[in-house]
This record gives structure tokens, sequence and C-alpha cells, in this order.
């Protein structure tokens, strides 16, 4: 069976709905289908997320995507056209408090302090008196500063914006497709044909890779190689027979283990100290990590999480861009109608508004018209010019 559209998504998590409902809004002149391989989102990285949007990144056109994503959540509604069944997004701004334990980490924490104040952004250098005083729950041994900045970094519900983008995007008549891609046809320059396991072939003019951990083999189809990879990333939910009374912002203590509060309980998380690649399905749960590296690190630089009980564990996959940490975004040079949305890094679900917005942007006009993120583009990645992302979680 050949069907056709103008546009096809390769993926309809967060990302995938952002540039979907985003196509919509810049007056697409055509069909636009989203294909899922799940429709339930079960295994996405975007049904495993914490959900937290921060403004204290190193590189600027990340933090200028996390500042329209705040505006953005702020005026959820209004984005939406006014509909008064669009619910107003929660956003808790608790803040994000980065804690230096050497002279090169806290010198690392006020260069991206002035990048960020140079934008806006209310980031503080905090000394370990200044910490003492804010936040006595914290043992300090070893910490010789922090950064931390209130405005606009926190907790806010994606899910809800994840669903009405859904929602908004196919009433304004966008299809989502459920199947998996097995294959794209590529006539010269151009990807021309869609291929899905059921053998149906679908026709299009522009492809936008939007598959998250699966990056990699759907570019492979296009004869692109991307350096995506599905790295764990490990959350757990816990009760404390203490709980912390007054302003918890998000620690990020030195050994990668950050933690928050979340309603009456707490929220953390690390990577595993050996973070190879690992396949997009595979959510098994290190049965160590908890005891070995995030309850110790918990518990000695917040000796209140002594005595804490887990309520709820779970796996979840950061998309790394193995090549700087940064998106990738925009049409492939060498594939023009391929368009990536890739390797976030960690940052997808905060960044979706920026990435949905550019993207169809180029799409539609050809150009980024609001912020122009061809910095972000795989040319970066040909021509062998990082633009790194140091502040990742």
């Amino acid at each position: 069976m050949t069907e056709g559209a103008d546009v096809v998504i390769v993926g309809g998590a967060v990302i995938g709905s952002a540039i979907a409902w985003f196509l919509t809004e810049e007056g697409v002149d055509g069909s636009v289908m989203v294909v899922e391989r799940d429709q339930s989102y079960e295994r996405s990285s975007t049904a495993h997320t914490n959900s937290c949007m921060r403004q204290q990144f190193s590189t600027e056109l990340n933090i200028r995507m996390s500042q329209f994503a705040a505006d953005y959540v702020r005026d959820f509604p209004m984005r939406l056209g006014g509909d008064p069944e669009v619910p107003a997004i929660g956003f808790d701004p608790f803040g994000y408090l980065f804690l230096a334990a050497t002279d090169a980490e806290l010198a690392a924490l006020e260069r991206n302090g002035r990048i960020q104040r140079d934008l806006g952004v209310a980031t503080e250098i905090l000394s370990p008196d200044q910490l003492a005083s804010r936040y006595a729950f914290l043992n300090l041994e070893g910490i010789v500063g922090a950064s931390h900045n209130p405005v606009d970094e926190g907790y806010f519900d994606g899910g809800t914006m994840f669903d009405w983008w859904r929602k908004k995007a196919r009433q304004r008549g966008v299809e989502y497709r459920s199947g998996e891609v097995v294959g794209l046809e590529r006539h010269g320059d151009r990807v021309v044909e869609v291929e899905l396991a059921t053998g149906d072939r679908i026709g299009c003019d522009v492809v936008v890779n939007a598959s998250g951990t699966r990056a990699a083999a759907i570019a492979a189809m296009a004869g692109a190689t991307l350096p995506v990879e599905a790295r764990k990333r490990y959350s757990f939910v816990f009760d404390a027979a203490e709980p912390i009374v007054g302003p918890f912002p998000l620690v990020i203590d030195p050994t990668g283990v950050h933690v928050r509060r979340d309603g009456g309980l707490y929220l953390g998380g690390c990577p595993p100290d050996v973070d190879p690649a690992v396949d997009p399905d595979d959510f098994a749960v290190d049965p160590d990590i908890w005891e070995e590296k995030l309850w110790p690190a918990l518990a000695h630089r917040i000796p209140a999480f002594e005595r804490i009980k887990v309520t709820n564990r779970w796996v979840g996959h950061y998309a790394v861009n193995t090549f700087d940490h940064n998106v990738i975004v925009g049409p492939h040079p060498e594939v023009p109608n391929f368009v990536l949305a890739n390797g976030f890094s960690g940052h997808g679900l905060q960044h979706a508004p920026a990435i949905g917005r550019g993207v169809a942007e180029h799409i539609v006009h050809g150009r980024y018209r609001t912020l122009d993120l061809s910095p972000l583009g795989m040319e970066r990645l040909v021509e062998g010019r990082p633009l790194a992302e140091t502040a990742v979680i």
C-alpha cells in the first residue's frame, strides 16, 4: 500500500509532537503525518523524564531555548490559541543548585554564570558561608562554592504540554500513524519514501528524524551517520524519616547525584559510573546503583537522608550526542529534505518548544525566523567544530 504526506515526522513523542504542532502554527502548506512505533509512549524518553527546566547552561543557544520554554510554559493556554479547555501548566521554580568541590569546578560555574547573567539569567555564585546560611541541611564538607538560579528553573508539567500538543495538532489535521519505520528510500540527495514494517510505503517531500534514542538507526536508513546513543539514567523516589524544612532547590552534587523535593517525597537520580551505550529497549535497573552510589552520596551531602525508604524507581534514557552533548538540528547537509532533531543529551523536554518552533520555521519558510539554530546544525559535526555543552547532568 502506498500513501503520501508532504511532511513525515518519524517519532511522535515530545519532540515530534512539538514539531507537528508548530508546523500548524507556521501555516504549513500540505499534509503532516507523525509515524510512531508505540503510541502508548511507555518506552520513550518523554515518558521517563523528570520534567525539569533550567537556565544554567554553558552555551548561549541552550540558555535562549530555555528562556523561550519558560515564557511558553507560563503562557501555555494562549500559545495554544486561547482555547478555554487548555489548562495552565504547573511550574515550581525551586532552582538548581550546582555544588563545586574543586577550584576548577567553581571557576567553570563562574564562567557559565557570566554567560547566563549577560543573557538576563539571575544566577548567583554562593560561598560556603552563604550556602550554610540558606541551606542548613547540607553537609558542606569539601564544597568550595556553588551556583543557583531561583528564576524559571524547576519542575514543570511537561506531560500536559505533550498531551495538548498532540491533541491540538490532530484537531488541525495532523495524522498520527502507528507504525515502525524500517527503511527510507533515497533518490540522489533526497528521501522520497518511508517504509514501514507492515510493508506500507509513504511518499514524502520532507522527513523529520525525531526518533529519540533510535535516531542513529533512522539516520543510517538515509545513508547518514549520527553519533547519538541511548544511555541509562536512574531515578528513585523516596521518603525521608526526617523531612527537610524550608526551601529545597534541585541539588547537584559533584558526584553527579542530584535530588529534589517531589511533593511530600524526594526524587534522586544519577548516571552510572560506567556509562555505555545501551539498546533503546533496555530498561533493566542496576540492582547495586542505589546502595553503592546514590544513597551514600545523598546521605553524605544531606545527613537527614541517612534514613530513607525507596517507594518507586525507574530507568530512563538520554539520547546522548557523544560529539558535544548538544542537539543536532536542521537539514542534513547531504540530504537537505532529511531534517534532524536529535541528540538532546537529556534536555529534550525543556527545549521542545524552541526546537519545535525552529524546525517548523525552517521547513515552512526555508530559514529560522526567530531564534537562529544554525550553529546547532549537522555541519559542525562534519567540520569537526564542537559546540560543547558542559553543564550536563
